[in-house]
This record gives C-alpha cells, sequence and structure tokens, in this order.
C-alpha cells in the first residue's frame, strides 16, 4: 500500500530543491500528499477499514504540520507548493 520506489524518486525530482535533497517540506508535503491520495483510493472500496483510516487522519495531521511550517518560513515557496499539488483554492 506504501509508494513504489520509483513513484517516490519521480516526486522528489519535482519537488526537490538542490541536488540530494529528499528531506525538505516541499518533498516530505508532496510525498505525504501522494500517500494521502492512495490511501483515499483504497478506503473508497475499503469503507469498513478503520486502521487505514486512523493511518490517513494521522498522515493528514503530518501534512497539515509541515505546511503550517512552511507556510511561517517561507509564504511565497509555501503558496507555490500548494498550488503544484492542488491542494487549496
Amino acid at each position: 500500500m506504501s509508494l513504489t520506489q520509483t513513484k517516490k524518486q519521480e516526486i522528489i525530482q519535482q519537488f526537490k530543491l538542490k541536488e540530494g535533497d529528499t528531506g525538505s517540506s516541499d518533498v516530505q508535503i508532496a510525498l505525504l500528499t501522494a500517500r494521502i491520495n492512495q490511501l483515499q483510493e483504497h478506503l473508497k472500496t475499503h469503507k469498513n477499514d478503520n486502521s487505514s483510516r486512523r493511518g490517513l487522519l494521522k498522515l493528514v495531521g503530518q501534512r497539515r504540520h509541515h505546511q503550517e511550517y512552511l507556510k511561517k518560513k517561507d509564504p511565497a515557496r509555501y503558496q507555490a507548493v500548494i498550488d503544484r499539488l492542488g491542494l487549496r483554492k
């Protein structure tokens, strides 16, 4: 149920700030968004999978914390990441 290594590498390549960057907030938000989207699809077919639903809520919380940090630290980068991922209107 987790992301494949190739998909993860593609996301890192799209959102990295510099060479070797895997831990910036931009990358973390993008990776968490991909996992959240994957879990949402899973839960559409498995409505009673409450342990996955709890995991989804934890991931959403983690992403929200990364977003708040990035918004406080660099609002322009925050807006760019949000626009690229299509998270808010």
